[in-house]
């Protein structure tokens, strides 16, 4: 068997596979900040699940390199060969989450993919890929003739570009609170609270007395889309569609840097919880809107990933193809 593991910054989920099936045969979805470290995770999943295994590998949040990573929201480190030592295998893999991603998705069904711009009818190169969750991540697959080869970068990080007077407003608030705003400080789980707080601070949009002081004592971006999509809140459903614009371009500019005339994968849970704001023509406008590149930009085909496991059916893809 194989045991993959994809480690988000919420959410840790660890699966069995058997050689070449892009399926689970289990599936534990652990959190993530319950535990001091990946060996912990392991040692929890291992204890229901006592399996032997002869492969692994691991997708984690962060920079992987030299096989070792500090994950990126969590805090802690890991080293591919302790974790060796700990399963009793002469090596296993660590991959950056979003380059797992990449792995599988070759692994997904047409049923797991939402179409939101069908692009060119030949589209062909290579792919950009974004998930917006409890951080941003982002990676590209490039098409080397033949296949694509994912790899990983750290685009999430890169700086927030506004594009309008409130974003800029937005952007100068932030930068009083930090030294730089990257995109992910605005399109992740903690981003969409701070879009939340920098609404209520200019006391725009209107909600009920209860949810603001629900949102102020306990902030949880669930609760701020979930009042967003139904109406209960004004001020949430302008987070929701600023979030959204703020979204749509930061994926276009990756699929220009990328020239991504393969496609653009979106995922997440963030972006999965909006997924109708997403199916709007305004996203795609927002996508599209890249001056004398727009066409360029029609061209790309934008899907949305709806299984939440593929970046543990790339890890296991993985660990199986380097066997």
């Amino acid at each position: 068997m194989i045991l993959a593991g994809d480690i988000g910054a919420t959410h840790a989920r660890l699966g069995l596979f058997a050689p070449e099936c892009p399926t689970p045969t289990c599936v534990e979805v652990l959190a993530s900040r319950e535990f001091s470290g990946l060996d912990q995770i392991i040692a929890a999943f291992r204890a229901q699940h006592p399996d032997p295994v002869h492969a692994a590998c691991f997708a984690l949040p962060g920079p992987v390199y030299a096989g070792r990573i500090t994950a990126t929201n969590l805090g802690w480190s890991a080293e591919e060969a302790a974790i060796a030592r700990q399963l009793g295998l002469p090596q296993v893999c660590f991959l950056n989450d979003l380059e797992a991603v990449g792995h599988g998705l070759e692994t997904l069904t047409a049923a797991e993919i939402l179409t939101l711009n069908p692009g060119a009818p030949d589209a062909k190169g290579n792919i950009a890929i974004l998930r917006a969750g409890s951080g941003l991540g982002e990676a590209g697959c490039f098409w080397d003739g033949v296949q694509h080869r994912p790899f990983a970068c750290e685009g999430g990080h890169a700086d927030f570009a506004p594009r309008s007077d409130l974003e800029f407003a937005l952007c100068r608030e932030l930068r009083a609170e930090m030294d730089h705003v990257s995109a992910e400080r605005l399109l992740s789980g903690p981003g969409l609270v701070r879009l939340y707080q920098f609404f209520c601070a200019r006391d725009q949009g209107t909600e009920p007395e209860s949810l603001t002081a629900e949102l102020t004592s306990r902030p949880q971006s669930e609760r701020i889309v979930r009042a967003g999509l139904d109406g209960t809140s004004e001020r949430c459903a302008q987070c929701l569609e600023l979030f959204a614009g703020v979204f749509a371009a930061e994926a276009g500019n990756l699929a220009l840097k990328l020239m991504a005339r393969g496609g653009v994968y979106l995922g997440g849970g963030v972006a999965e919880g909006i997924l109708p704001l997403l199916r709007r023509p305004a996203f795609m406008r927002e996508f599209l809107n890249k001056g004398r590149m727009s066409s360029l930009m029609q061209s790309m085909p934008v899907y949305m990933i709806l299984n939440p496991l593929v970046g543990l059916a790339g890890a296991a893809h993985f660990a199986a193809t380097r066997q």
